[in-house]
């Protein structure tokens, strides 16, 4: 099996390096990763220059752009055959709920999707002081996790694997759940300062953060100690509200 690793917080991060030991069983690894953190870059594409990518030993490139960048450059230049999996990751924090409109890591894995490829992320959902430790500890974990749903005998068509770990032990956790997303708000997310020469600037990300969903939703199930995996797609269409809303053009 072919696969190809990816990430948002750049070819050195420390979850990249717990990704590669997890799926170094797996099969042949390719990894192209950006050469710097891209966090929140989402789905974005490097249009107005060109990129570079710097090979960093036997299939492992770093480059000078976005997750979805490297996932494209991996798939349609630098590997000789096409991955069977791309999977993402693992990123230093959670992927839940909005998380996942603005993360370049679920971006990744996205892109392996949208080029035909079955795609997972992977994100850790606790603090980065012990993320170290902490991942090391579920590193057989995540790859006995990872070998199964590589392994399904239908991976769900047109659909990516969204993965979060809880930021516990790997003995303290329960198990893992299927899960649908959760609703996360921010609050005073935007700070308001001055630069030296006294002109306003502000600086987004911070505040605080509530989040909310049912028993089954990948909020709630990390913090119950499961590994939350949510099936996510490309199509975005309000389904039920599409068949509910056919009476809206009657009077036009």
């Amino acid at each position: 099996m072919r696969i190809l690793l990816s990430n948002d917080d750049g070819i050195l991060a420390r979850g990249l390096g717990v990704l590669e030991k997890a799926c170094e069983s797996l099969g042949e690894l390719t990894v192209v990763a950006p050469d710097r953190e891209q966090s929140a870059t989402s789905h974005s594409l490097t249009l107005h220059h060109p990129l570079r990518p710097v090979r960093l030993g036997e299939r492992r490139w770093q480059v000078d752009g976005t997750p979805t960048d490297s996932v494209l450059l991996g798939v349609g230049v630098l590997m000789e055959e096409k991955p069977d999996f791309v999977i993402s990751g693992i990123n230093h924090g959670p992927n839940m709920g909005e998380d996942v409109l603005y993360s370049g890591t679920v971006a990744a894995a996205m892109e392996g999707l949208a080029l035909g490829i079955p795609s997972i992320a992977v994100s850790f959902s606790g603090t980065v002081l012990r993320a170290d430790a902490l991942l090391d500890s579920q590193t057989e974990l995540l790859a006995r996790l990872l070998g199964h749903l590589t392994s399904l005998p239908s991976f769900p068509p047109d659909t990516l694997l969204n993965v979060n770990l809880p930021g516990i032990e790997a003995s303290q956790i329960k198990g893992v759940k299927l899960t649908r997303l959760g609703r996360r708000v921010f609050s005073d997310s935007i700070t308001r300062m001055k630069d030296p020469w006294g002109r306003e600037i502000f600086w987004v990300g911070g505040g605080s953060v509530e989040w909310s969903g049912p028993a089954d939703s990948d909020f709630a199930t990390v913090k119950d100690g499961y590994i939350s995996v949510t099936p996510l797609h490309l199509d975005l269409t309000h389904r039920d509200q599409l068949d509910a809303s056919a009476d809206w053009w009657r009077e036009l």
